[in-house]
């Protein structure tokens, strides 16, 4: 039972493939159901697992690489479709590599970064602007416009806000860690 998350953020894992297949195929509505279902799974992969003390070392990894793969995959994704400019598929793609080269980082001092509620709204504005991008794309929404790419910023704002707050907070957990060795 302990490794429901784990498995829930494979599957997550694996939507990327079945999210490109869709985009690929101009078939939308199935991306944005992929999308949504892989950010729902997210919300219940990590309750579960700290709800149920089922937190783990390869869900510490498997999670985070899981979303930014997904949101990775969407921008890319946008950029090649023209939908998105390329100066935020840098600004999105730089971020998220420093997050990982960061994460990778102190996982080898063993500290640990868990999201919190900086983090949680940044990717939470990111997947709003995910859906909004490609909800525009159909009739009914098509009065959206430019309003995806206007979320994106505020999505990346919010992205750098929270890459400062975790750099902030993990500077002094590694101070205390070798105060404490």
């Amino acid at each position: 039972m302990r490794h429901i998350p784990n498995i829930i953020s494979g599957i997550r894992l694996l939507m990327v493939g079945v999210f490109i297949y869709f985009y690929a195929n101009e078939r939308y509505a199935a991306c944005l159901v992929v999308y949504l279902l892989a950010f729902l799974s997210d919300l219940v992969d990590g309750y579960l697992a700290r709800r149920n003390n089922w937190i783990s070392n390869v869900g510490k990894v498997l999670d985070p690489l899981a979303d930014k793969a997904m949101l990775i995959t969407a921008v890319v994704s946008f950029y090649l479709n023209g939908w998105l400019p390329l100066w935020m598929l840098i600004l999105i793609v730089g971020k998220e590599a420093i997050m990982v080269i960061g994460g990778l980082f102190l996982y080898t001092k063993e500290v640990v970064v868990y999201a919190d509620w900086v983090g949680k709204f940044a990717a939470g504005f990111f997947t709003a602007s995910v859906v909004t991008a490609i909800l525009r794309h159909f009739p009914e929404f098509e009065k959206i416009g430019s309003l995806y790419l206007i979320l994106f910023g505020i999505s990346i704002v919010l992205a750098f806000v929270a890459l400062f707050h975790y750099a902030k907070r993990q500077v002094f957990a590694l101070r205390e860690k070798s105060k404490a060795s």
